[in-house]
C-alpha cells in the first residue's frame, strides 16, 4: 500500500473522482444486501437503514463529488509585509496510508463515511470493522473486495484486541481514525502516540438535554424520543439522560410516554420500527440499568431475542452507575431541576460531552446554555440531527473525542495543509542580507 500510495496514482482528481463514482454504484447495487444484513444484526428496518445508514452515506459522497474539486484547489492567501512581492497558498496534500476503524452501532456508514473522506483526499486506507456486526462487516468485505485492489483499499476483518495492535505495532499509518468507546480510544491513542501518528477520536458520553420552563413540550417530546429510541437508544449523540425544569416535568413525562406509544406500539417488541440490542453483554449492562431508578414507563425485557423496552427513569442518585457511563440503550433518565446553576453542577459531573441538547422558546436562554456548555455540537430545539449536515464538523472534545469530520472537514481530516510561498527573482533587496547592523529601526518597520 506504501509503494501504491508513492507511486502517485491516488493524487490526481480523476483517480479520485472515478474511486468514489465506484464506490457509490457498489453501495448502490448492494442496497438490498445492506438491509438483510442491519437487520441480522441489529433489526433494523429499511427506512431506518436509508435515514442513518447508507441513505446517509449516499448524500454525503454526493456531497463530496459536487465539491471535490473546489477542495483540492490551493487557496491563495495573503502576503505579509516583510516577504512582498512573494505569492502566499496552502495547498492540501493526502497524508499517505490511513486507518479507519469502525464501530458496530451504525456498522456501515460510520465505516464509509471516513473511508469516502480519505478517498476524497487522496490516500490508501486500510478498514477495520466491527467484528460484532458479522452480517454488516461480510457485505462491506465483498463491497470492498469487489470494487478496489487491496494496496489500495484493504479490508481486515477479524477480532479487533488482536488485528489492530498487530497493524498498528508493526507499521506507521500516516492518520488513524477511531470510532467507538472512551475506553478503547485511549488504547488506540497511546498505540498511536508510539509511532506520533496523529489520530481521530469519535467517542462519546453523556450527552445531556435540557428542557426549559418555556420549551415547547409536545415538540420537546417528539424529537427526543424520535432520536433516543432510534436503533434501540445505540447511539453515540442520543440524549443520554434529561434536564428538565420542575414546573414542566410531568407534562414532559406524560408527553413521551404518548410519542413511544405512537411510535412503537404497546409492545415495542411487535414493531417493525424498533430495533435490538446488538449483543448479550450489551444487553445485560443496560438491564442492569433498569434497577437503578423509579420505572415512569417501559422496563420490559427479553434476553433471548435482546429486546429492552423504552424506559423512562426519574429519581435516579447522581451516584448511580447510569448517571455516570454512556448508556449507549434505550433507557432514560429524567431529572427535574430549578435553577440553571443545578442544572450545569449535574453537567459539570461528565464536561466535554460529545452533543448536548436545549429546548428553549428564549434566544437568551439558548445563547446562555451554548456558553455554559462546553461540547462537541450542539442542538437547539432538536436532537442529533446536527450530525446529518455535512456543512457542519461532527466531532468531541476531552473524553468524547479529538478532531471532526463530515463534508469538507472529513476532506480536511484526511489531508495535510501545506503552507506553500512563491517568491520572483526579479526583486531581491540587499536589506535582508547580512550584514544587518544598522538596520534594526528598518526592521521595526517592516516587523511589526
Amino acid at each position: 500500500m506504501r509503494q501504491y500510495f508513492d507511486s502517485g496514482i491516488t493524487k490526481p482528481y480523476a483517480f479520485r473522482k472515478q474511486q468514489l463514482l465506484a464506490l457509490k454504484q457498489a453501495v448502490v447495487v448492494h442496497e438490498e444486501a445492506i438491509y438483510a444484513a442491519l437487520y441480522t444484526d441489529l433489526k433494523k428496518n429499511k427506512e431506518e437503514c436509508w435515514v442513518t445508514e447508507n441513505g446517509f452515506f449516499l448524500a454525503e459522497l454526493n456531497d463530496t463529488l459536487n465539491h471535490l474539486r473546489q477542495w483540492m484547489a490551493a487557496e491563495s492567501v495573503r502576503t505579509n509585509l516583510l516577504n512582498l512581492p512573494s505569492g502566499s497558498s496552502v495547498m492540501r496534500e493526502p497524508l499517505g496510508v490511513v486507518l479507519a476503524i469502525g464501530p458496530w452501532n451504525y456498522p456501515f456508514q460510520l465505516l464509509f463515511t471516513p473511508l469516502l473522506g480519505a478517498i476524497a483526499a487522496g490516500n490508501c486506507v486500510v478498514l477495520k470493522p466491527s467484528e460484532f456486526a458479522p452480517a454488516t462487516a461480510a457485505v462491506m468485505q465483498q463491497i470492498i473486495t469487489s470494487t478496489f485492489p487491496p494496496e489500495y483499499i484493504l479490508y481486515v476483518p477479524g477480532d479487533g484486541a488482536t488485528v489492530i495492535p498487530e497493524m498498528m505495532n508493526h507499521f506507521s499509518f500516516d492518520h488513524v481514525f477511531y470510532t467507538g468507546s472512551t475506553a478503547v480510544g485511549k488504547i488506540i491513542y497511546k498505540m498511536a502516540a508510539e509511532r506520533l501518528v496523529p489520530v481521530t477520536l469519535e467517542l462519546g458520553g453523556k450527552s445531556p438535554c435540557v428542557v426549559e420552563s418555556d420549551a415547547n413540550i409536545n415538540i420537546a417530546a417528539k424529537r427526543i424520543v424520535m432520536t433516543k429510541f432510534s436503533n434501540a437508544g445505540q447511539m453515540c449523540v442520543a440524549p443520554d439522560y434529561i434536564l428538565v425544569h420542575v414546573s414542566q416535568k410531568e407534562k414532559l413525562v406524560a408527553a413521551m410516554k404518548e410519542k413511544i406509544v405512537q411510535f412503537f406500539g404497546e409492545r415495542a417488541e411487535e414493531s417493525d420500527n424498533y430495533g435490538r440490542l446488538i449483543n448479550n453483554k450489551q444487553f445485560d449492562r443496560v438491564a442492569a440499568y433498569l434497577s437503578q431508578g423509579n420505572l415512569l414507563f417501559g422496563g420490559r425485557k427479553d434476553r433471548d431475542s435482546l429486546f429492552i423496552e423504552p424506559t423512562l427513569l426519574d429519581q435516579v442518585s447522581l451516584d448511580a452507575s447510569v448517571m455516570n457511563e454512556e448508556i449507549f440503550g434505550p433507557v432514560l433518565p429524567i431529572l427535574p431541576f430549578t435553577t440553571p446553576e443545578e442544572a450545569r453542577a449535574v453537567i459539570a459531573r461528565h464536561p466535554n460531552p460529545l452533543a448536548f441538547y436545549v429546548f428553549t422558546a428564549s434566544t437568551a436562554k439558548e445563547q446562555y446554555w451554548l456558553e455554559a456548555v462546553p461540547a462537541g455540537g450542539a442542538c437547539i430545539n432538536n436532537a442529533s440531527w446536527h450530525l446529518t449536515n455535512p456543512n457542519l464538523p461532527f466531532g468531541g472534545r476531552g473524553f468524547s473525542g479529538t478532531g471532526a469530520y463530515h463534508g469538507r472537514y472529513s476532506f480536511d481530516t484526511f489531508s495535510h495543509k501545506k503552507a506553500v510561498m512563491k517568491t520572483p527573482t526579479w526583486f531581491d533587496p540587499a536589506l535582508k542580507y547580512p550584514p544587518l547592523k544598522g538596520k534594526l529601526k528598518l526592521f521595526k518597520w517592516i516587523i511589526r
